[in-house]
């Protein structure tokens, strides 16, 4: 458990307290967590994960600000790596599958790229579109116990930051931005290469932060029928609600510690990484906790963890699913975190519970 837990987490201690006990009698929420592949020797930090379903493929790409050391990297479905691409210096968040190609946001570049499904060390990257700086959302007022109300200005050095990726059934690719709080949509992305463009379609306080870790805006999922676009926004440990008919943006749950990635399983649970609290947690419709899944285990004796540590995005493949463990360190005090002691770094896989 890390020692900057907020006091936004209380509430999720309290919500999950009142769950009732999960019927599944073939489900533990420890032993559920197995180790599926590990990255190879140097590579750091996974972060972003996506699924080739023709083949069970699953690529990952790392969130690495050490120089040159960022790669996307593909696994079969057994864990085995097939295969690594260089992306230098330039950190990787989200990636998304559509039509044979893996597209990535390029938090370095402040761009969406893409690249072949079975790319090896030397496909060809592609630009899709870069996101525009809009600056940062007007200021926001979050209220008190008291009564009074705190206004909460965000600063902006006009940097994009892409981060979620979430394609809709038309082929549009949504794309969240964890610094500008914005919201942007790429038409067609699979066939407007090479003039695609990034349009602003939400600018919205909520979807900034002043908290920490310092990510506004982040994973993204869409509900069954994409009537709503499900928004992590992991400093304010908050997932948003924006309704796509009216684009109105609202809070959907509060108190998920380090709210990061979102998946959305075919029983409608929202599926959350709350990654400052290691474990992954699923909503209901209402936004209520109804499952939590995971916990720190400590080191393995190959260096990896054991379990869940940081953990940074799913996604579903058949009945399972399979996260990312970033294992980043955040502080700058030496010897306060376990992400110090991972010397290997690992994605593991949970097999998805029947019931809620």
């Amino acid at each position: 458990m890390r020692t900057w837990l907020t006091s936004c987490t209380f509430a999720l201690f309290t919500a999950i307290a009142a769950v009732p006990a999960f019927a599944d009698d073939d489900f533990n929420r420890r032993e559920a967590v197995q180790k599926f592949g590990t990255l190879p020797d140097g590579v750091r930090f996974p972060e972003g994960i996506t699924a080739n379903p023709a083949n069970g493929d699953i690529v990952v790409g790392t969130l690495d600000f050490g120089p040159n050391r960022n790669k996307l990297v593909r696994f079969d479905r057994h864990g085995k790596v097939q295969a690594v691409r260089d992306f230098g210096s330039t950190p990787l968040l989200g990636l998304a599958f559509r039509s044979g190609k893996v597209y990535i946001a390029n938090l370095g570049a402040g761009k969406v790229q893409r690249i072949a499904a079975n790319f090896n060390a030397g496909t060809p990257i592609e630009d899709v579109a870069a996101l525009p700086s809009i600056g940062a959302p007007l200021a926001r007022l979050e209220g008190n116990p008291d009564g009074s109300s705190d206004s909460i200005v965000f600063g902006s050095n006009g940097a994009a930051a892409p981060n979620g990726l979430a394609f809709d059934s038309a082929g549009n690719l949504w794309v969240s931005d964890s610094f500008q709080g914005a919201l942007f949509r790429i038409n067609n992305a699979a066939t407007c290469a090479p003039s695609c463009t990034a349009t602003p379609i939400s600018h919205d306080p909520l979807l900034a932060t002043a908290g920490f870790p310092p990510f506004g805006a982040n994973g993204l999922a869409f509900n069954a029928d994409e009537t709503l676009l499900f928004v992590a926004n992991t400093g304010d440990d908050r997932v948003l609600k924006f309704s796509m008919a009216s684009h109105a943006l609202t809070v959907f749950a509060e108190g998920i510690n380090g709210a990061d990635g979102l998946v959305m399983d075919k029983q409608g649970r929202l599926w959350v990484a709350a990654n400052q609290n290691d474990e992954i947690v699923a909503l209901d419709a209402n936004g209520r906790p109804t499952l939590r899944v995971g916990e720190f285990e400590g080191i393995r004796r190959d260096g990896t963890p054991d379990g869940l540590l940081f953990p940074a995005s799913m996604v579903i493949l058949g009945d399972e699913m399979f996260v990312t463990n970033l294992a980043l360190p955040l502080t700058s005090a030496v010897g306060d975190e376990p992400e110090e002691d991972v010397t290997r770094w690992n994605v593991v896989r949970i097999k998805l519970p029947k019931h809620h």
